[in-house]
């Protein structure tokens, strides 16, 4: 190895010792540097490693160094990411249903080499993986790989869809026939990934399971729907399905108990006008898709939010109603 390699070598190792081993609260004297280094065989003295720390803020990492009695400590100052931080993406990953247990494992173990060892721990004391539910389709990342690359070349998709039947066995939708779509976005919605697509023999927009999909590939065929979605909101879609399941798009009129107010906000956001009603009950009108998933949520909400109009939607909920009144009824 050349003298320039051995140096570039002896700098990266520097930057991964320091990265690892350093924080706000935890330093290295300079004997412990060069013994860390001699770890991996590269000689080392003061000398040589003041310029060294210097020139690992090239890299964009910063080493102050501090008296502590009769010793100078190093420490890093800027580690690329903070421990709230990746707490966060760590929550996100655990939470996850589309990413499966095994890769969110490994995923936090790549997060855990962002921080010191010691902030690593303190990230471990945080995962609860196991036992939650996740998906079993480990080509996820592979699917949404293909997804990205066909938009970005604006191409279009095939692929196989499958469901899971009592047998918990794998069972392909259409007979296995493959889907046909034009993707357009990606959309995380209660814990799942979705595509959203167009669907040219349909005529529709719709949306697919990201870890319900298999064997995709990319097509030779351009993309179609672009004048849908040139006037789709991605955030708004989502926020209209429930559950991601569609139904027809409508303008409901709901009346809602006051003590709901921050349920109808967190479902559709600060932006939706609340007129007042009496003094206990407002007015809200939402777009919403009309689906049973929506009437369910209605349901679960009870006495303080009630459907006033449209007379099909309110005459839909009372059909709803009448069905789970004939399941539960004696």
């Amino acid at each position: 190895m050349s003298r320039g390699a051995n140096q570039k070598f002896k700098i990266y190792r520097l930057a991964q010792i320091m990265l690892e081993r350093t924080d706000e609260e935890h330093y290295l004297t300079m004997p412990e540097i060069i013994a860390a280094l001699k770890e991996y065989d590269i000689p080392a003295d003061r000398k040589s490693l003041y310029a060294d720390l210097k020139d690992l803020e090239i890299l964009g990492i910063e080493v102050e160094g501090a008296q502590i009695g009769h010793r100078y400590r190093y420490h890093v100052l800027n580690h690329p990411f903070e421990l709230p931080e990746l707490k966060l993406l760590v929550d996100a990953i655990q939470s996850s249903k589309f990413i499966t247990e095994r890769k969110s494992n490994a995923l936090i173990k790549k997060l855990e080499k962002l921080v010191s060892k010691y902030d690593a721990m303190k990230l471990q004391r945080q995962v609860y993986v196991s036992g939650r539910i996740k998906t079993m389709n480990e080509s996820i990342y592979y699917t949404v790989d293909a997804i990205h690359n066909a938009i970005a070349q604006n191409k279009k998709i095939r692929f196989q869809y499958f469901q899971w039947n009592v047998k918990k066995e794998m069972e392909l939708r259409h007979g296995g026939a493959y889907y046909h779509i034009s993707p357009w976005g990606l959309s995380w919605d209660d814990e799942n990934y979705y595509l959203i697509g167009y669907d040219s023999d349909a005529e529709q927009i719709r949306h697919y399971r990201v870890d319900k999909m298999l064997r995709i590939q990319m097509s030779k065929e351009d993309r179609e729907g672009r004048e849908h979605f040139k006037k789709l909101d991605m955030a708004d879609y989502a926020r209209k399905s429930f559950g991601m399941f569609r139904g027809e798009e409508q303008q409901v009129k709901l009346l809602v108990n006051n003590r709901m107010a921050g349920v109808i906000i967190d479902r559709f956001g600060k932006e939706v006008m609340m007129i007042p009603a009496d003094a206990d009950h407002f007015r809200v009108s939402v777009e919403v898709h009309v689906s049973p998933q929506f009437l369910s949520w209605i349901i679960s909400l009870g006495d303080d939010v009630k459907i006033i109009g449209p007379e099909d939607v309110v005459e839909r909920m009372r059909e709803e109603i009448r069905r789970l009144s004939r399941q539960y009824g004696e």
